[in-house]
This record gives C-alpha cells, sequence and structure tokens, in this order.
C-alpha cells in the first residue's frame, strides 16, 4: 500500500481514498488515432480502392457521430458498425459494400495495439496497490482482441464493455451493470480515469463518481465537466493518487 503522507495544501487525505480505477480504453490507454488510422489505410488497400487525404477528416466527423448517436442511446452497437461507412462511401461515392467495408475495419482495428506514453508503466505502478477495471464504449471483437495483443488484459480484474453490457456510458445504467461486476463497492472507493469528456467524465459525476480527466493534448478548462483532477501524462496518475503533485495541476475543490 501507498504510505499515507498526510492532508495536501489542497485538502485532500493523502493516500486517496479509492480502491478501485476504472479505466476507459481508447484515447486514454489505447492511442486510438493511429489504431484508427492505420486500419483505416489498411482495409482502403484490402478493397482496392484508391485512399485520398480527405477520405480520413470525413471518416472521422462521421465516425464521431455514428458514436454520438450511440452514447445517446439512438442507434444500436450493429447499426453503429455499418452507419459510419455507409456515410462515407455515399459521400464519396465509392463502389463498395459498407457491410464488407467494416467487416475489414473491424478486423484491422483490432489488430492496433498502439499504447499512449507510459500506460504499461502506470498500470505496473497501480496494480499492486489498486483494483483495476476497463470501461469502454468499443465494440467487443475489437477491445478484447487488442487487450491481450498489446498485454494488458492481465491488469483488470474487470472488462465492462458496452456492446456486452447493452448499453454505453455516460448512461447510468451502464454504471449499474459495471459496478454489479465489481461487487457493488461505495461509489466514493472508485475512480474514473478518461479522456472523454460525456462519456468519461459527464458519466462519472452524474452516477456520484469521482473522476480524472486524461487531457494529454493540453485543452483548456471545461466548467462544464468539472473533473476532480486533471492529468496530462499518464505517468502522473500515480503521484497524483500519493499526493505527490502540484495540486495547481488538479481539477475542483471539494
Amino acid at each position: 500500500m501507498i504510505p499515507a503522507s498526510g492532508r495536501g495544501a489542497s485538502g485532500y487525505n493523502y493516500p486517496m481514498p479509492y480502491t478501485w480505477l476504472l479505466f476507459d480504453a481508447d484515447g486514454t490507454l489505447f492511442d486510438y488515432d493511429t489504431a484508427e488510422e492505420k486500419a483505416l489505410l489498411a482495409t482502403f488497400r484490402q478493397m482496392n480502392i484508391s485512399y485520398q487525404p480527405a477520405y480520413g477528416p470525413l471518416y472521422r466527423r462521421f465516425n464521431a457521430e455514428v458514436w454520438e448517436a450511440f452514447e445517446a442511446g439512438k442507434i444500436s452497437a450493429e447499426r453503429l458498425r455499418v452507419e459510419r461507412f455507409s456515410r462515407l462511401l455515399g459521400a464519396t461515392g465509392i463502389d463498395a459494400d459498407a457491410l464488407e467495408f467494416s467487416t475489414r475495419y473491424l478486423l484491422n482495428l483490432s489488430l492496433g495495439t498502439d499504447l499512449m506514453p507510459g500506460a504499461i508503466e502506470t498500470l505496473q505502478a497501480l496494480r499492486p496497490v489498486y483494483r483495476l477495471a476497463l470501461i469502454t464504449n468499443g465494440l467487443k471483437d475489437v477491445q478484447r482482441p487488442r487487450l491481450e495483443r498489446a498485454g494488458i488484459a492481465h491488469f483488470f480484474e474487470v472488462i465492462a464493455i458496452s456492446e456486452e453490457i447493452g448499453v454505453a456510458k455516460p448512461d447510468p445504467a451502464f454504471f449499474d451493470a459495471l459496478f454489479a461486476q465489481l461487487g457493488n463497492p461505495p461509489l466514493e472507493q472508485a475512480l474514473v480515469i478518461g479522456d472523454g469528456l460525456t462519456s468519461d467524465i459527464q458519466g462519472a459525476l452524474q452516477y456520484g463518481l469521482d473522476a480524472c480527466w486524461y487531457n494529454p493534448h493540453h485543452l483548456p478548462p471545461q466548467p462544464r465537466y468539472p473533473a476532480r483532477f486533471e492529468i496530462h501524462h499518464l505517468g502522473e496518475l500515480p503521484a497524483l493518487l500519493n499526493g505527490q503533485v502540484n495540486h495547481s495541476s488538479q481539477g475542483r475543490e471539494p
């Protein structure tokens, strides 16, 4: 256990009173942008379609729209798989089958094991002290193979995937199902760590959980999503939990 270091100047008790750390996957542990780009390029190549630079930003726009609809409960995970490619192919005039494109893309994405800087080292440092869970809105046939191939699945006692649960973050029903898997610990004993302001931070706050916003791009403060903590590198997390940080890097005060 991390040794106690008393009460910091900000009023927090150290070490933090968490027993569970709940990590988002894409954009937090996985370098999703890199994996997405590789998967997209590989799929165009396999489909014998010439890739144009404009296709990437266009796909990311449609993908964001579809995931937003999914997180709001407006479309199913099954429809999500194909809809973003239907929109891409329609907008570009490419004559290809959206279902085949989606199937190839998801297989390619499942091969992407690029991790964010410091991910392995952070999990190694935290696993002996805390119980870890992975909480993701991803698809099961992408996330589970990636976790195994990246060599990080063994760090997590619980892996909660929205497609398997049947509902996505930030819906409270996702967290109901998650906490059932955790054994229903007190809410104050769990901390959500994620980069997604709506899925992770909003989802945590509206459920009554503390949240740590992983902000590697140094985006400006987000008053609508008052995470208790903010970090810019995963390697900051162990020190933050032990109180060995500059408190100005943290989010709201209690």
